[in-house]
């Protein structure tokens, strides 16, 4: 196989980092599907967006060095070459999440299970001759708002759609991948396919001991891995070091994570036959961590102060996913409520990585966590989504 040839063509260079940033988180979402679906035709569709990545990653530092003649210039560009290297990084490993299936390694039923009820999931659905989807343009159905989920990519016939906009019109039987909070997952679902979804049964695996243990290590590593990168995000676009020095925690943790996972596959190897059904396991956890130690490199920027170009944020900001900050106001009516009885990530589609309460941080806030005035909350989701947050927070005109 020739290596890929590329040619020169003039790009933006912030239009270039919005799509590496969408394209890689695109296909993280989209290698987790292919997995836990077994569909080899999403994760081919991968391994074709890697090769766009590689297109991507080459314009952009053409399009950097053709941009400066000074020192002080080229050092600005610096920040701008990391995070676009670490954009890479994140699509590469979503390539190895995909080749988890296109080479036929083990990945326990139970693991595919419980990755669809992590904080964050994906769903795929077939939209039926009787839904209120079908004929109606995302624009219009909303469902980011009607149900938290996001649909991320469209399969009609032999053809895909990547990053739909609110213009796209949905056709019975186009095949729908959509992301969000698992609350969202059966609403959507049975929106989609008009029937009540109904969580996969399975029978444990008895010949794999200690297999749950396993599976909870590796749906954490899932779980931070994308709060890592949601943070790191967060890190250079608000110019904080205390959300930058949460990530590098994270990453710290994940090898920890990591290392306990081989322990466990070392352990677990003597007592089965065919030691290719852990492989699929020990890829994921790679491939997690890789992730991780993507976002800390984007974190990094911040701890070691490289200089932030303007052209950072504006892509942070312009990408399809969005990332907000929100002071909750003492007269707002979800002070006093937990993220369990608001369904924020049902109502408006957001997901919130952080809240800061005076001094301190609370990452990865869990249900139970009550909203107090003065919170600083820290999301990120859909555009529709920002607003709607927004709103519910905004206090009341007859307060």
């Amino acid at each position: 196989m020739f290596p890929k040839e590329f040619r020169y063509s003039p790009k933006n260079i912030k239009d270039l980092l919005t799509e590496m940033k969408d394209t890689s988180e695109l296909m993280v979402d989209l290698a987790y599907t292919a997995m836990i679906y077994d569909d080899e035709d999403i994760a081919q569709e991968v391994l074709n967006l890697e090769d766009k990545m590689d297109t991507l990653d080459y314009h952009i530092k053409m399009a950097a060095m053709l941009s400066t003649r000074r020192v002080d210039e080229a050092e600005g560009l610096l920040g701008v070459l990391q995070v676009a290297a670490c954009s890479e990084n994140i699509a590469n490993a979503a390539g190895d999440i995909a080749k988890i299936v296109l080479m036929n390694m083990g990945i326990p039923m139970e693991l595919k299970v419980a990755l669809r009820e992590a904080e964050e999931t994906v769903v795929r659905a077939t939209i039926a001759e009787e839904s209120v989807m079908a004929g109606r343009t995302l624009g219009d159905l909303e469902l980011d708002l009607e149900t938290g989920m996001w649909v991320i990519a469209i399969r009609r016939n032999e053809d895909w759609i990547y990053d739909p906009d609110k213009e796209t019109r949905l056709r019975q039987g186009d095949v729908l991948i959509a992301r969000g909070h698992d609350e969202g997952v059966p609403l959507f679902f049975e929106m989609a396919t008009t029937r009540k979804f109904i969580p996969k049964e399975i029978e444990h695996d008895k010949i794999l001991k200690d297999l749950e243990h396993a599976v909870d290590i590796i749906v954490d590593m899932k779980n931070m891995s994308e709060l890592s990168v949601g943070l790191a995000y967060s890190a250079i676009l608000f110019d904080n070091e205390d959300i930058a020095y949460e990530v590098s925690a994270l990453e710290s943790e994940m090898d920890s994570m990591k290392y306990e996972l081989q322990h466990w596959v070392l352990e677990t190897a003597k007592h089965v036959e065919d030691v290719n059904i852990l492989r699929g396991i020990l890829h994921l956890a790679s491939a997690s961590e890789a992730i991780s130690d993507a976002a800390y490199e984007i974190a990094d920027t911040v701890l070691r102060d490289i200089e932030l170009h303007p052209i950072i944020t504006l892509a942070v900001r312009n990408s399809e996913e969005v990332i907000t900050r929100l002071q909750v106001e003492k007269c707002s009516p979800i002070v006093g409520k937990t993220f369990y009885e608001l369904k924020l990530e049902t109502e408006t589609g957001l997901h919130v990585m952080a809240i800061k309460r005076d001094d301190r941080w609370v990452y990865a806030p869990k249900g139970n966590t009550v909203i107090q005035a003065g919170d600083m909350l820290i999301a990120r989701g859909s555009r529709i989504g920002e607003g709607a947050l927004i709103e519910m927070c905004e206090c009341k005109l007859d307060q």
